[in-house]
């Protein structure tokens, strides 16, 4: 099943997605977060019969998750892009946040502000928590997933090393692309088998496979719900491979008139244009 939240007619709802069109939910519960709060996915999928259904050409998509509670994101997690970066090895995983509005949806800009010129991409693989939970062991971890997006982790560099903290440039608003869809994980299979690319206006910029990760999804899940409850709609962005603009030379940033995909296989493509701040 794949599932979007979206917004027609300036109303925002979520619906199912069925080929080129979308059945519209929102009479069923208010956003996507809710249904899987609800546990109500599956229902809903097989409840569609009277649903008013919106060509996707027609609508106007928002990130998969517009109001999760929290975002959670891993850092330095491919080894070529720990390497690339100079840090060194760790136990556990690195960890920061986004704000929800630091977020955007597929086929609208990423923003680059106008405060810098250092807008880096960063594709990923995102997961949607379905289950709620705290000490979630590893053995477990997978029963807690609603779903998988693609994710670009949009990064204003500069911001970024202002101190050795990454909450800044980590979140200017709409900089991080999100979606298109919610894939459930019967539809995706094997998660280690595939293939994340990146490209930049066509140029592969990166790509690996998932399995490459440093730390996997159930350790992930394991270390984040050890710190925090982990609630339905939380979004864990699990981290981008080698091959990001700020570690070329020349660095290569994203700017105005460019366009960033980044696509899982699936997952998804999520395609985003660039454009400067007002």
């Amino acid at each position: 099943m794949k599932f979007a939240s979206f917004e027609i007619d300036n109303a925002a709802s979520w619906g199912l997605v069925e080929g080129d069109s979308v059945a519209d939910l929102g009479n069923r519960y208010p956003d996507l977060k809710s249904a899987i709060a609800a546990g109500a996915l599956a229902e809903a999928a097989k409840s569609t019969a009277g649903a008013k259904r919106h060509p996707l050409a027609k609508i106007k998509f928002l990130p998969v998750i517009p109001n999760p509670d929290k975002i959670l994101c891993i850092g330095l997690n491919y080894e070529n892009h720990r390497k690339e970066t100079g840090r060194t090895e760790v136990e556990n995983p690195t960890v920061f946040g986004r704000f929800a509005n630091s977020q955007t949806g597929h086929l609208t800009d990423i923003i680059r502000p106008k405060v810098s010129t250092q807008l880096d991409f960063e594709g990923e693989l995102a997961i949607i928590i379905g289950k709620p939970g705290r000490y979630i062991k590893k053995s477990e971890a997978w029963g807690h997933i609603a779903g998988y997006a693609c994710y670009n982790e949009g990064s204003v560099r500069d911001y970024q090393r202002h101190t050795h903290q990454f909450t800044p440039g980590k979140n200017f608003p709409s900089t991080g692309g999100f979606g298109p869809y919610l894939v459930t994980p019967d539809e995706v299979g094997d998660v280690g088998r595939l293939r994340l690319q990146t490209r930049l206006n066509g140029e592969v910029v990166q790509d690996t496979t998932i399995d490459q990760m440093i730390f996997d999804i159930p350790r992930q899940i394991e270390y984040c719900s050890q710190f925090t409850r982990l609630e339905p709609g939380d979004v864990i962005a699990t981290g981008t491979p080698g091959g990001i603009g700020s570690r070329r030379t020349p660095p290569l940033w994203m700017k105005a008139g460019d366009i960033v995909e980044v696509e899982i296989d699936k997952v998804g493509l999520l395609r985003n244009g660039i454009a400067d701040e007002a």
